[in-house]
């Protein structure tokens, strides 16, 4: 046996990669988890309306929705480092200018167009760190170290994703409350010039594959729309949308209390149990399969979303996004290995994008929807939204159930 293939897995990782890469890779996908909420806290607070603010959530959902794949087919095709550094150049503008224009008197259409094109360009690090480890994983390290390394991997980027989700809101409130509205956006300005673009230029940032490279290695483009493949990006979506239902409901919520823009601290109580279970899923037994812990944990940010219909405090509010976080932690850890599993040959940039792009569209969608119904139907009504996502990912999860023969199961 190879002295590389008796290295310990993480250690031969970590020599590929180098050790400024997980903290690089952590930092520079914050502005992305926290400009859905930034947008919608900017607004609410500099024009006093709930419902315009998720409509420019909404809007750079639409931005993602539109571009946001094609980014990463680009990635696939042209290499990652020049679309981050286009992209993230022109993010980091965008959002300081949104910044200013919340605040001036330009109409509100200039505001929503540039919510739009700060989605178009938002640069997706999760699914490009993820492309990137995977492809690492595949084809740099020896075979025995892969299957395990790409799981522990795969919970390790979904338990990531789900910090910056849940903890993204919870700096967005920080800044809001200690510095104004404006110092969510123009700290994710700051963060994605700084660490978007370093990001781009880190080592393992591949150099374009010729086009005879990518002839011989690039699956066709029909493999994207498999059954199997589709209701995965279903379900990340319900997660986005139970991500963008419970912190906007959760928000009228404490605005009916006089204290909007604490919303972003409370909602930390999802994240402690969520990312733990995340992390876990690497040590959870192979028998206990991928379909399987789908439904499973679904089942728990259902029955959290129940109890959020019967609360009336905030004691009651912190327990029930508690319980839900125990659910959605493990789940993205599920989709995305799922993801991983169904990438088309040369292809997983582009998967790994509709993923990430698939929690932005259904996050901000449902901060627009869930704000509208907020302004016009009452809080109530609005809270009763995480349930409708909480049965969108169970019922995509039953789905993948009967898309997933059992022995192609892990």
């Amino acid at each position: 046996m190879s002295a590389a293939a008796e290295e310990p897995p993480v250690r031969a990782l970590l020599q590929r990669v180098g050790r400024s890469y997980f903290p690089l890779a952590f930092i520079a996908r914050l502005p992305f988890a926290m400009t859905v909420i930034g947008l919608l806290t900017l607004v609410v607070s500099a024009r006093g309306s709930v419902q315009l603010g998720g409509l420019n959530s909404a809007m750079a959902g639409l931005g993602v929705a539109c571009i946001g794949p094609l980014l990463g087919a680009a990635a696939d095709r042209f290499g990652q480092r020049p679309v981050l550094l286009c992209a993230g150049t022109a993010n980091g503008l965008l959002l300081a200018a949104f910044a200013w224009i919340a605040f001036s008197p330009l109409p509100d259409g200039v505001m929503l167009l540039c919510a739009f094109l700060i989605g178009a360009t938002s640069p997706q690090i999760s699914p490009m760190s993820r492309s990137r480890l995977v492809t690492i994983i595949a084809h740099d390290l020896p075979v025995l170290q892969r299957p395990r390394l790409l799981n522990g991997v795969l919970a390790y980027e979904s338990a990531i994703e789900e910090v910056v989700f849940v903890f993204g809101p919870v700096i967005v409130g920080l800044l809001a409350t200690t510095l104004g509205a404006w110092a969510p956006v123009v700290g994710a300005s700051a963060l994605t010039l700084i660490f978007v673009v370093s990001f781009a230029l880190h080592p393992t940032s591949r150099p374009p594959r010729t086009p005879a490279e990518r002839a011989a290695t690039l699956a066709p483009a029909s493999e994207l729309f498999r059954p199997a493949l589709l209701v995965t990006v279903l379900g990340i979506v319900g997660v986005g949308f139970f991500f963008g239902s419970s912190f906007t409901s959760l928000t009228a919520f404490m605005q009916d209390r006089g204290d909007p823009e604490s919303a972003g601290l409370l909602y930390g109580a999802m994240g402690v149990g969520s990312a733990i279970l995340a992390l876990s899923v690497a040590w959870m037994p192979q028998r206990f399969s991928l379909r399987a812990r789908w439904i499973a944990f679904s089942a728990v940010i259902l029955l959290g979303c129940v109890v959020l219909q019967l609360i009336d405090d905030v004691g009651g509010m912190v327990l029930s996004l508690a319980l839900m976080g125990f659910g959605v932690g493990p789940t993205l850890v599920n989709l995305y290995s799922l993801g991983a599993d169904r990438s088309p040959a040369g292809r997983s940039a582009t998967v790994m994008t509709m993923l990430g792009s698939g929690i932005m569209v259904g996050q901000s969608s449902a901060a627009w929807i869930t704000g509208a119904v907020a302004d016009h139907a009452g809080t109530a009504t609005a809270l009763a939204l995480p349930l409708v996502a909480a049965v969108i990912v169970m019922l995509a999860g039953v789905a993948n159930w009967w898309l997933t023969p059992p022995a192609g199961d892990r």
